[in-house]
């Protein structure tokens, strides 16, 4: 249905912590648009450096008009080659934009191929850190904290120091589970690497946005919620059951 106001939101989220972006719009087979319409929907609303990978015609210079470098290079030699597509990508110069049918598998090959080619691996600290991005709860009411390792490695029974929500001293708790999640199911691990998402148990006091290791506080957040609400339950209620 074109660029809806919680993907500009999210635009800006990108825009705002600098994450090189791919487009994936999905549902085109129950779409009344076509590419060229949503082109200009995501050229007008997103940025003027959303490109359509798909379409192959004049697909080199329509990568290279987002760049004058680039461009000049291409006047040259009729081509764009693939270092400057990463690092145009990788600088957020160019959005390479793909389309398909998510639920039909459609689209999505060449997707994951562009994903492969023109994408560069981060290198990351070796020293331990990691972001705290969510805090859950399993079925039997076990506390999980979601986090992305941004440096080193995390073992299982490994010690972490941290400050807890809400404390002014340090205290110190070991990782008692490491979880890979697919959905709502998961395999265990014994370790986790740098740039790697996980969820982990044995954490207590561990908040959203929080820092781990050499990983510094997060800033004021971006976002934040308009409407915070609490149930208050009767002694005698058990709170699963409701």
């Amino acid at each position: 249905e074109g660029v809806q106001a919680h993907t500009e939101t999210l635009w800006q989220l990108l825009e705002r912590y600098n994450v090189p972006t791919f487009i994936f719009i999905t549902k085109m087979d129950s779409s009344s648009f076509d590419n060229e319409f949503l082109m200009r929907d995501l050229n007008t609303h997103i940025s003027s450096s959303c490109v359509d990978f798909c379409t192959g015609d004049d697909l080199s210079e329509r990568i290279a008009m987002v760049d004058e470098e680039v461009f000049e290079r291409y006047m040259d030699s009729g081509e764009v080659s693939e270092d400057d597509i990463m690092r145009l990508t990788a600088e957020r110069k160019l959005f390479p934009c793909f389309f398909g049918s998510g639920l039909k598998m459609e689209g999505v090959a060449p997707l994951v191929d562009a994903l492969e080619r023109y994408t560069v691996n981060k290198t990351y600290p070796t020293d331990f850190a990691a972001r705290v991005y969510k805090i859950g709860h399993d079925t039997t009411g076990g506390r999980i904290t979601y986090l992305k390792v941004t440096g080193g490695k995390l073992t299982q029974r490994q010690l972490l120091k941290y400050i807890p929500a809400g404390a002014d001293e340090e205290t110190e708790e070991k990782i008692t589970g490491i979880r890979l999640y697919s959905g709502a199911k998961f395999d265990t691990a014994d370790s986790c690497i740098a740039g790697q998402v996980c969820a982990v148990t044995g954490l207590s006091g561990t908040y959203a946005g929080q820092g781990l290791g050499t990983e510094p506080a997060d800033s004021q957040p971006y976002l934040e919620p308009v409407l915070n609400y609490r149930i208050v339950l009767p002694k005698e209620a058990d709170p699963r059951l409701l």
